[in-house]
């Protein structure tokens, strides 16, 4: 869908730039750091190497400035490690800098030196810890996986190939946010709790949060996180960054640690759109191991920046899903207001009467997601994790009631033992209805929402300023839009539409596949 592509360029482009924030993060993140009560007094390091605001500098233009020699990728490597062992005490966003960042970087400069240009080329890039990473362990926040290091998974390789550098790895909410009801977003054993970099008590969702805080406070040039429902747009909300959720299948899910086949992906988590549209096109390949990539195949682009553009909502309809999304936080509704009359100025025609029907899809979609977790981590488990590492779901658990003290000190795990007591079997007829239920509801209420008002686009709140975090008692959302396109495997994307209290609130657009 090249209009939807145009479309959601064109409101990065259109919205962010007239809000005045660049869509670069929490303004140099000193508002939150020196305000908040636990940094009184402490404020973070600027944000300029050699008189450059990377901030404010989106990767085809720090690759203009390496190849002028005013930058170097050693000088990025440099400035990222000095602002995390700065910041990261408070913000608990990275839980591993790679030993090999340094040499990488020199790498990358003698590459540069001999002509190279690859798009991503001394990029330092912070994948979230349940994407396998060489050298580095993967324990999706889980003491059980802990040391464990299996080779690069398949778009870290693409990552690479595109020439950037895996600066860490990024704290999440424990197992994806797939272990118990009443977990506290951002939360794992490994990384502790992640805090918002707006104010330091407040949620940066999950389960991508250590992901959306190394983009928002600048940790890494960009950053990788992964969504089964939500965990990328949410936490890219709630912190003020750009997430794109790509329809499923356009970038390859192998070697990630996984919750659901039908649903996981990985994807950008940028401060800016054009860092997402670059780091996106890096990330697509045909992956033999995944078979959803296949049909990627004359459909994906390498460089979607072509699609950025000023003038990309001239004549694009866009429709305001309003039901459950308005209404329910006053200070959320003033900024979308606000966005929306900001996207007719830009030319569009925005429909401000349009639903996605997709509440009969969440009960189908809880039943299956349980049956896919305990087929597919038993399967990666098996695969990946190394010798004297949990092997199954019943591994976990009992691994976990083992360490009650450090990994359920919070919460329990009812999620796991829900899912420990299906059948776990893909051909179970409970869970072919409950999945293909699931889909098609999602599908047809998002093709059904676009073909109805004739829209290339269906606009909402991603989120409500956030929430203060509660370990005790878990999350507090108030309203979220992420399901449709999550359930359905299509698109979504979330830009910073502006500020409530000085806390982000992210405008999503969802398309279809």
């Amino acid at each position: 869908m090249a209009r939807f592509r145009a479309v959601v360029a064109g409101v990065g482009v259109g919205v962010i730039l007239a809000t005045g924030t660049i869509g670069t993060g929490p303004a140099l993140a000193a508002p939150a750091l020196a305000s908040a009560p636990v940094a009184e007094g402490v404020r973070p390091p600027s944000t300029r190497v050699h008189g450059i605001d990377v901030d404010r500098t989106t990767i085809p233009q720090l690759q203009r400035l390496m190849t002028a020699h005013r930058l170097s990728s050693v000088d990025l490597v440099r400035f990222y490690v000095a602002r995390i062992r700065t910041l990261n005490p408070k913000l608990h966003a990275v839980v591993r800098v790679s030993s090999t960042a340094l040499a990488d970087a020199r790498v990358a400069d003698r590459a540069r030196a001999h002509g190279d240009r690859r798009p991503l080329l001394g990029i330092p890039v912070i994948v979230k810890d349940n994407i396998d990473t060489t050298g580095m362990p993967t324990t999706a926040g889980s003491l059980a996986l802990a040391g464990n290091t299996p080779p690069d998974a398949f778009i870290v390789k693409r990552l690479k190939r595109a020439g950037a550098l895996v600066l860490g790895k990024a704290n999440l909410s424990e197992w994806a946010n797939f272990r118990s009801t009443q977990s506290s977003s951002g939360w794992s054993a490994v990384g502790g709790q992640t805090n918002n970099p707006y104010v330091l008590d407040r949620n940066p969702c999950g389960s991508s949060s250590g992901s959306a805080v190394v983009a928002a406070a600048d940790l890494a040039t960009v950053a990788v996180g992964t969504e089964t429902d939500g965990s990328i747009v949410c936490p890219s909300g709630q912190n003020g960054v750009v997430g794109v959720k790509p329809t499923l299948g356009l970038a390859s899910r192998d070697g990630i640690v996984p919750i659901s086949a039908q649903q996981d992906t990985p994807g950008p988590i940028t401060r800016n759109v054009t860092d997402a549209a670059v780091v996106l096109g890096a990330m697509t390949g045909v992956d033999r191991r995944d078979p959803a990539t296949a049909a990627q195949k004359g459909h994906v682009y390498r460089d979607y920046t072509r699609f950025l553009g000023s003038r990309s909502l001239k004549g694009a309809r866009i429709g305001v899903w309003r039901a459950g999304n308005f209404g329910v936080s006053p200070e959320t509704d003033a900024v979308m207001q606000r966005a929306i009359v900001r996207l007719k100025a830009l030319g569009a025609t925005v429909v401000d009467t349009t639903d996605i029907p997709i509440d009969p899809a969440y009960g189908p979609e809880g039943t299956a997601l349980l049956y896919e977790f305990k087929h597919d981590i038993n399967a990666y488990l098996h695969r990946f994790a190394g010798k004297g590492y949990p092997k199954t779901l019943a591994d976990l658990i009992a691994f976990n009631k083992a360490h009650a003290g450090q990994e359920l000190r919070w919460f329990g795990q009812e999620t796991f033992e829900q899912a420990q007591a299906t059948s776990g079997s893909l051909t179970d007829p409970a869970y072919v209805k409950a999945r293909s239920d699931a889909t098609s509801i999602a599908r047809k209420a998002i093709d059904g929402t676009l073909r109805t008002y004739r829209l290339d686009a269906v606009l909402a709140p991603t989120n409500s300023p956030a929430w203060t975090t509660d370990l005790i008692n878990g999350d507090h959302f108030l309203l979220g839009s992420s399901s449709p396109a999550a359930i359905a495997g299509y698109a979504s994307l979330t830009v910073q539409a502006g500020y409530s209290h000085g806390l982000p609130v992210g405008m999503s657009l969802i398309g279809g596949r």
